[in-house]
């Protein structure tokens, strides 16, 4: 088994692909991912450079390239979101969505990984995430804020997570005439879609089609240390439907560690871990270049162990 990287690791130190490619190159890993911070240039260059062998594209991270008029830094994963109530931003994530599709295509990359939109209600992840940083966690302060988070997300996820499926189903078809894999992504936040109930009702609804469970085992550990769901449970209930992961560590409210770097317990995912399954290291700045070559033998010994 071997895993890939994330260009979110070294994305935002370089203008030019060859050069973003080959950093990761030189750690030792032989495919990629490409992040969502990562302008057309760079793509069509990366492009070129896998096209001569040098290096394999394993994935594409939804929105990849960026959509035109926005500068990296305003092209998050959710820039446009596919659950939005308004009708012109929902067809624009799914335009800008199948480009992303068509980037995969064209790269031979396997799967396109997807964040699904968000219910409209003020975000109360952060708030409880510091409480639990403080030490306060299961204190009446934070039951209530986690309660008050919940019961409102329900009252109101309705209208959007109809649209999420609506535009799930648009891409599922373009997908499979593109046969590209669709992969929905474990959040971070719990106002995002889909939320782990979620996440099987869009396995249940897209049965035998393009669209898939990808797992993020910082945001499903994250979600555990917030007493919302269980990590494991993620990979019990989903893993059938498994088509890849994105591995990072974590500590507390904190992700996006390099494996090795924080207190996860990553033999969860060692039954997952095959050459079938799509396995990225997700670490982000400050992650060191020894850090993460300490995270690909970590993670590559569990999948080959």
């Amino acid at each position: 088994m071997r895993s890939a990287l994330s260009t979110s690791w070294n994305a935002f130190r370089h203008g030019q692909g060859r050069d973003l490619v080959f950093e990761i190159q030189k750690l030792g890993f032989e495919e990629v991912e490409l992040s969502f911070n990562l302008t057309s240039s760079i793509v069509e260059e990366i492009g070129l450079y896998a096209a001569q062998g040098a290096i394999k594209i394993s994935s594409v991270h939804n929105y990849c390239p960026i959509p035109p008029g926005l500068t990296p830094a305003q092209a998050l994963p959710d820039c446009y979101a596919m659950s939005s109530c308004n009708e012109q931003e929902r067809l624009q994530a799914v335009q800008f969505t199948k480009r992303s599709i068509d980037t995969a295509h064209h790269l031979g990359a396997r799967s396109v990984v997807l964040h699904c939109g968000r219910v409209e209600i003020p975000d109360r992840t952060r708030p409880l995430i510091k409480l639990l940083e403080c030490g306060k966690k299961d204190t009446p302060e934070f039951i209530r804020l986690r309660k008050e988070l919940i019961e409102e997300r329900i009252s109101k996820a309705q209208p959007f997570f109809e649209n999420t499926l609506k535009s799930l189903a648009a891409l599922n078809s373009y997908a499979r005439e593109k046969n590209v894999l669709l992969g929905v992504e474990t959040r971070y936040y719990h106002r995002e879609i889909p939320t782990f109930e979620e996440i099987g009702i869009i396995l249940k609804e897209f049965d035998n089609s393009q669209i898939g469970y990808w797992h993020d085992t910082g945001h499903a550990q994250v979600t555990e240390n917030l007493g919302i769901a269980k990590h494991k449970d993620f990979l019990d209930s989903y893993g059938k439907r498994l088509i890849g992961l994105h591995v990072h560590d974590s500590v507390g409210g904190d992700d996006h560690r390099a494996p090795g770097e924080g207190n996860l317990d990553f033999t969860l995912i060692k039954p997952y871990l095959n050459e079938s399954i799509t396995c990225v290291i997700e670490a982000h700045h400050p992650a060191t270049a020894s850090q993460i070559k300490r995270a690909q033998a970590l993670v590559e010994e569990i999948g080959n162990g």
